[in-house]
């Protein structure tokens, strides 16, 4: 079993930037893939990228060049969203999710666990 908890949501204004956390306890060693997805009203869950074991990564189009994703070396039991010149359409509750079956899935049901969710506000 794993835990995941995401902090640093929160409002921003156009253009700025903000870095979430997902802190992961339990049986960590099992994650194989740590992604991060979004939900906007009305939306279904969408990824935005991922991030393997090995360090490969994956991005959807939509948020390339603007935000990174990158786990902390040392113990690798948190990882990290930073956002960039970020949108008013990248307002969305964000998740992070971790499988345990190897390669980076664009498929929600393909995770294994997920967190609670923290929302991002970008105000206009």
């Amino acid at each position: 079993q794993v835990d995941l908890v995401e902090s640093g949501g929160g409002l921003v204004e156009v253009g700025g930037a903000l870095t979430l956390s997902c802190a992961a306890s339990g049986k960590v060693y099992t994650i194989t893939v740590m992604s991060w997805y979004r939900q906007q009203p009305g939306n279904k869950r969408e990824i935005i990228g991922g991030i393997s074991k090995s360090g490969a990564t994956y991005y959807v189009d939509d948020v390339k060049g603007r935000f990174t994703i990158s786990s902390r070396d040392t113990d690798r039991n948190t990882w990290f969203l930073q956002m960039n010149n970020l949108k008013p359409n990248d307002t969305a509750v964000y998740y992070c999710a971790g499988r345990t079956s190897p390669g980076i899935s664009v498929t929600p049901a393909s995770y294994d666990y997920w967190g609670q969710g923290t929302q991002v506000t970008v105000s206009s």
